[in-house]
């Protein structure tokens, strides 16, 4: 599953420090592409670009391990800790064939919400949140990140706890750091978690999670848990994979709070547009007070929107789908996973399981999300008739919505950026 996100056009999700999934969109359009989470990767797909090439000799492997070896004692792991992490691990061609499956195919930002907020992850959400309440109370009280939040979180990363991943940590990072495509990532990665054993958090075998390196009820990585994870229960070990969820649970909290959650303020507002409302302010970088939106014309839908601070127009779906104004909390979540789809899957959890009603508007569900082949197809033809998306990827980032926008703005289209197929067939 899913380092201090970087900054710029998207990009890996991250959640939280340097996820290794480069197939997540960040989303202003409707199209997610498949993350680990709340449904898993599919694992039948295989990406059309050539791939790096594996190296599968375990031979070799264990050449690099011994090479490795003296590096990571360099870095001060004791030749005792890595006896003890490296024992009968082997080289896992497997977790290449999950590094190498990029997917082809995309998931519609409805469809991602369906899952991330069923009514099965809701109603458990809610159960979680009793069973837990005293914890995240005091977690919230020394965090001041609402414990709704943090159980939002959690649902999205691991279904409350259900599915931490079981695959060995060392020998995933081993085996990722030793093949060619990441293996600086990876190294970083590992030399962490030999850190965390080193520090006696955990040991090797018990160290499990996800295949690509993350951990525990949050998932975090091992140099974002090395940098946030706390020791909530006060036992002298930052146990992020223990039953007990507690640790787990402060360490995300305390990773928001670091990066500048606000209590109260909301992620995010839905809101209804006026007759004529001018799409090209839908723009992350305009930030407004919300007296200034509402001058214009946008109200929120359940109400009048308190003063949160400056607040920016999201269009998940351009402007046949729901609105939001998104305060500085979004950009926060956004530290975990930088698709809009989670941040707007956490956010919207989160407003649930506090007792708000669902999202009001309706989705284009006659939509189809764009295949990774169309999204570059897109990219290329919006670029040949004069609108640099800087980039062919695939990726429906913010430089390519500016492209979207501004081809439509030559067209006479309205201005929301939604990368569509019906605006590819327009480029056709």
């Amino acid at each position: 599953m899913t380092g201090g996100v970087h900054a710029g056009t998207q990009q890996e999700s991250v959640r939280p420090e340097g996820r290794p999934q480069a197939e997540v969109t960040r989303l202003a359009t409707a199209s997610l592409t498949y993350s680990l989470r709340p449904t898993a990767r599919p694992q039948t797909i295989k990406a059309k670009e050539t791939p790096v090439q594996e190296n599968t000799s375990n031979g070799d492997f264990q050449i690099w391990l011994r090479e490795f070896r003296t590096r990571a004692i360099a870095q001060g792991i004791t030749p005792h800790v890595l006896d003890a992490a490296f024992d009968g691990v082997t080289y896992d061609a497997d977790i290449i064939r999950r590094d190498r499956n990029q997917s082809e195919f995309s998931k519609a930002i409805w469809e991602y919400l369906d899952s991330a907020v069923s009514d099965t992850r809701l109603r458990n959400g809610k159960s979680a949140l009793n069973q837990h309440r005293a914890t995240l109370e005091a977690i919230e009280a020394r965090y001041g990140v609402e414990k709704e939040v943090v159980v939002a979180v959690w649902g999205l990363e691991s279904a409350y706890g259900s599915y931490r991943g079981s695959t060995d940590i060392v020998r995933a990072l081993a085996t990722l750091a030793y093949d060619a495509r990441r293996s600086a990532f990876f190294e970083e990665q590992l030399i962490a978690a030999l850190k965390i054993l080193q520090s006696g958090d955990t040991t090797a075998r018990k160290m499990t999670g996800s295949w690509a390196g993350a951990m525990g009820h949050t998932q975090f990585m091992p140099t974002s848990y090395l940098d946030y994870a706390v020791d909530f229960t006060g036992d002298g070990k930052r146990d992020i994979w223990s039953d007990d969820p507690s640790d787990a649970l402060a360490s995300t909290a305390a990773y928001l709070a670091r990066f500048g959650w606000t209590s109260g303020q909301p992620w995010g507002v839905e809101v209804t547009l006026p007759q004529g409302f001018d799409f090209r302010l839908a723009d992350r970088k305009i930030r407004k007070p919300v007296s200034h939106w509402a001058r214009m014309g946008v109200a929120g839908v359940n109400g009048a929107i308190a003063d949160h601070g400056p607040a920016s127009l999201l269009l998940p779906a351009g402007g046949k789908g729901p609105a939001f104004l998104i305060f500085q909390n979004f950009a926060v979540i956004e530290r975990y996973n930088s698709a809009d789809a989670y941040v707007i899957g956490v956010g919207h959890l989160s407003d649930r399981i506090a007792g708000r009603p669902p999202i009001q508007a309706n989705w284009p569900r006659s939509d189809r999300a764009l295949t990774l082949s169309e999204r570059k197809e897109m990219q290329q033809r919006l670029t040949d008739k004069g609108f640099d998306t800087q980039g062919v990827d695939g990726r429906i980032g913010p430089l390519t919505i500016d492209a979207v926008r501004a081809y439509q703005v030559a067209s006479g289209l309205t201005p929301d950026g939604y990368a569509s197929m019906n605006l590819l067939k327009r480029l056709r």
